[in-house]
């Protein structure tokens, strides 16, 4: 069994419209990140936000924010979090002893629609997982700034060098 593998198979039968972003792309694009979250790119609709909030929730998820997850849905409602709030992911944890978090991503330099044109599948274990492709993690990298994400960079350039 692979970490998250409950979730990744709600959203295959349900057919969530996501993307691996963050540090577990970066580990399924080659790299070597220690990383504990799963960081996705979704499509904003709200039959698309829907179902990924029933399927965290059935998998024992919870938000941190005193809110609604059902409001991410609201594009006024994300506009605002953004522009009021400075938020870039919204939050969803397993429970307080455990390290699963699940972050949707909500501003980014790189939109679904964008990333999802040219995204890998990638096989782990049993599944086939859609990961953002280098040339936009290396985008959605650039606009964070942080240290740990300027290596991700000089490291995956180096990788694309060698394929």
């Amino acid at each position: 069994m692979i970490i998250y593998e409950e979730v990744l198979r709600g959203f295959q039968k349900e057919k969530v419209k996501y993307i691996l972003v963050g540090g577990m792309a970066f580990n399924l694009l080659g790299g070597y990140r220690n990383t504990l979250d799963m960081d996705i790119l979704v499509e904003m609709s709200d039959e698309n936000i829907r179902k990924i909030v029933k399927i965290l929730k059935k998998e024992g998820y919870k938000v941190k924010q005193p809110i609604n997850p059902l409001l991410l849905a609201d594009k006024k409602t994300r506009e605002s979090w953004i522009t009021d709030k400075h938020m870039k992911a919204f939050n969803f944890y397993k429970g307080d002893k455990s390290f699963e978090e699940v972050d949707i991503i909500i501003d980014s330099p790189v939109n679904f629609n964008e990333a999802k044109k040219d995204i890998l599948k990638i096989k782990v274990g049993s599944l086939t997982v859609p990961v953002i492709s280098i040339k936009n993690f290396i985008r959605m990298k650039k606009k964070s700034g942080r240290d740990k994400d300027l290596i991700d960079i000089k490291e995956v350039n180096l990788l694309k060098k060698l394929q």
